[in-house]
């Protein structure tokens, strides 16, 4: 692991994922060529470097930074695109510079620059190969309630999963791409993994969450992908 406040990049291999949604009882596939993930998700160290902001509640360098929007988390993508001399993935609009809402922000798909991943690809790459509600034993992957003590914990301090990530399943939930549901709940935007002072059961790589595009808790994070060029 990263132990400084630079993002480590694991390719993800090319694959189909079958997603599924509890509430509506429909599943869908999705086929999915390479991309990149961050192995963890993004400290506050990491954050603060690219943003100069420490929002979080509890305070650690290589804790997960949390109390970030959706939003939040888009203008962090393209802010370190810049920094890194890449371009731009998000077009943001009328709206979005004050986290005013999400329908000014449009995906680049073309941008070789930083981005959330989309909802497939979290979970492609959660599972890494496998079929089961996760990749290992819980206890062993991921702070949950049962054994984070309440808290949330430093990045890759739990095993990986065979390729190489870390946290996918607990200690904060993580931000996705994806609209949830638009004719139901419009903006809200894809949550996935699990967090720290979850039960098991929302620990597991087919659970959604659902927030809006501006919502801001202790328990929610993100990582950043990178589309193969």
């Amino acid at each position: 692991m990263d132990t400084g406040t630079e993002i480590q990049m694991i390719t993800v291999p090319a694959g189909q994922v079958t997603l599924s949604d509890r509430r509506t009882q429909r599943s869908w596939a999705v086929e999915l060529a390479p991309y990149r993930l961050a192995a963890s998700v993004v400290t506050q160290a990491q954050y603060a470097r690219v943003t100069g902001e420490r929002p979080s509640t509890a305070q650690g360098d290589r804790l997960p930074v949390e109390g970030v929007s959706w939003l939040d988390a888009v203008r962090f993508c393209n802010a370190l695109s810049l920094h890194e001399g890449l371009t731009p993935a998000y077009r943001t609009g009328t709206g979005t510079e004050d986290g005013a809402g999400a329908e000014g922000v449009s995906w680049d798909a073309a941008a070789d620059g930083y981005r959330l991943p989309a909802e497939a690809e979290w979970e492609h790459a959660c599972r890494a190969g496998t079929t089961g509600a996760r990749y290992g034993p819980l206890d062993d992957i991921a702070w949950h309630r049962g054994n984070s003590g309440e808290r949330m914990h430093e990045v890759g301090t739990r095993q990986p999963n065979a390729w190489g990530l870390h946290d996918t399943l607990g200690n904060v939930w993580e931000w996705c791409w994806d609209v949830y549901d638009a004719e139901v709940y419009g903006s809200y935007r894809v949550l996935r993994g699990g967090g720290w002072f979850d039960e098991r059961w929302s620990c597991r790589a087919s659970v959604r969450r659902r927030s809006h595009p501006t919502f801001r808790i202790d328990d929610t994070g993100f990582r950043v992908a990178r589309s193969v060029r």
